[in-house]
């Protein structure tokens, strides 16, 4: 039997200003092991700015988020632009404010976000082909934005956060560590993962059950 196809994008490295490393790298763990393979994708983008992780202060500086996701993917990633929902049987975006400021401003501007275009013509295309959509974390946020019709996605349990998601048209459904909501109309797949105080076992958890709900609607 042929290997199920994940496509996983990547929105930098680094939790504050990219994709949060252990996400990206426990959800292809997780692919992994269900028995799928993947793809790495990231926009070739300016990253909104570059965060000193040791003491959270902006540095004068400039990356670009395909470059720097490239560290997390060991070199094998491709364009944003590349992605083809033809070629895909499921898309899953980790978390990382590098969702919520170089996949989207949904960091800066809640519910008025705006989403990069090639990561909402992803979306759109695999609602099209009726794919399924993971996100962890604050990703759920701009799916959301894409979507709105009410779909029902997950950050776990912050006010504002889920007030923000509501506004943008989605349904918000609190959650904990390593529950996944799912939405049957548009086969979206979410857990809340580091938007909870989590440790990296709940992290885990959260990727591999994400995953393997997705596996499990590919059958």
């Amino acid at each position: 039997m042929k290997k199920k196809r994940f496509a996983v994008v990547l929105s930098g490295s680094g939790v504050y200003d990219g994709a949060e490393i252990h996400e990206a790298t426990l959800t292809m763990l997780a692919i992994a092991k269900a028995g799928a393979t993947y793809q790495c994708f990231a926009p070739d983008i300016k990253q909104h700015h570059v965060i000193n992780h040791l003491n959270g202060k902006e540095m004068q500086e400039e990356r670009n988020v395909l470059i720097e996701s490239a560290r997390i993917a060991r070199g094998d990633i491709k364009p944003m632009d590349n992605f083809d929902a033809k070629d895909y049987d499921a898309l899953i975006f980790p978390g990382g404010f590098g969702a919520a400021k170089n996949l989207s401003t949904v960091a800066f501007k809640g519910p008025d976000a705006e989403v990069n275009p090639d990561v909402e013509k992803a979306v759109k295309d695999m609602l099209v082909l009726k794919k399924p959509i993971g996100a962890l974390c604050i990703s759920p946020a701009f799916i959301a934005k894409i979507i709105g019709e009410g779909v029902e996605v997950t950050i776990g349990s912050d006010e504002g956060t889920a007030g923000a998601i509501n506004a943008m048209g989605g349904k918000h459904v609190v959650t904990t560590h390593g529950e996944v909501t799912i939405d049957k109309k548009f086969n979206v797949f979410t857990t809340p993962c580091y938007m909870l105080d989590a440790t990296i076992l709940d992290i885990e958890q959260g990727a591999t059950n994400i995953v393997n709900a997705m596996m499990e609607t590919m059958k």
